[in-house]
């Protein structure tokens, strides 16, 4: 099993992938790369601009899209780059193609290698529940590839704390997420990424571990293979039961 879970595809002040490309061409392994645009609506211009990054560092590219048969695209490929932007979108569209289950098991498989950013990301945790993106539209279901046991947040942000915001902060909102779940989340800020090789994974960049007990940061490069091991569980929350409280 390898794959590459980026934070985003694009840092402030520099070019589409270019703080992870060498990252990028070592999961290519210099094979051919699928990429899965329907995160966005245009998908020309998307892989037209995904295209031009992966070339600057060697590696060749492919959209599914432009496959009379996109679903065989998609799980006949060496390596897919699966393209950030909504995560509703993007999972919507997987399910569409009917490709979750295959997919996902390609992977775990060592069939298929898999690099996601942003919402590319977001579809390979158990579901797409710590996504920061506005439902637009409706899946059949929160469930997607499963790729790690647990969840992951994109593009974290610490609260400032000289904002007059007072609405809820990141922090709040996976606490939320962790009061109805027993299932970590790890939050990673913008220019890191999480590579797993086999039964290894390691944070490259600044990331946070939320936990129902409480929450540690890791600074670079930092091995985090235990969390392979976890079995997540949804939807624990209390609710309350008409005719009496629960």
């Amino acid at each position: 099993m390898e794959f590459l879970l980026l934070s985003n595809s694009t840092n402030h002040g520099s070019t589409t992938f270019t703080h992870a490309a060498e990252a990028l061409a070592q999961v290519a392994a210099g094979d051919r790369v699928t990429f899965v645009p329907y995160a966005l609506a245009d998908w020309d211009d998307y892989a037209k601009r995904v295209t031009t990054a992966f070339d600057t560092f060697g590696v060749e590219v492919t959209s599914a899209h432009r496959s009379g048969a996109p679903e065989r695209a998609i799980l006949e490929a060496d390596v897919v780059m699966m393209g950030g932007g909504n995560s509703f979108r993007l999972l919507d569209a997987l399910y569409g193609l009917d490709v979750i289950g295959g997919l996902s098991r390609r992977v775990r498989a060592g069939e298929t290698r898999y690099m996601g950013a942003s919402a590319g990301t977001n579809v390979a945790c158990p579901s797409i529940r710590t996504t920061n993106d506005m439902p637009i539209c409706l899946p059949p279901s929160f469930a997607a590839l499963g790729l790690v046991p647990f969840q992951i947040n994109l593009h974290y942000v610490d609260r400032d704390p000289g904002s007059t915001f007072m609405g809820e902060s990141r922090k709040d909102r996976i606490t939320e997420f962790l009061e109805e779940n027993h299932c970590p989340v790890l939050a990673m800020y913008e220019g890191s990424w999480l590579r797993v090789t086999g039964e290894t994974a390691r944070v490259t960049g600044p990331a946070r571990l939320f936990e129902r007990t409480g929450g540690v940061a890791f600074a670079d490069g930092v091995d985090v293979s235990q969390l392979l091991g976890l079995t997540p569980i949804f939807d624990g929350g209390r609710r309350p039961r008409r005719g009496g409280s629960s």
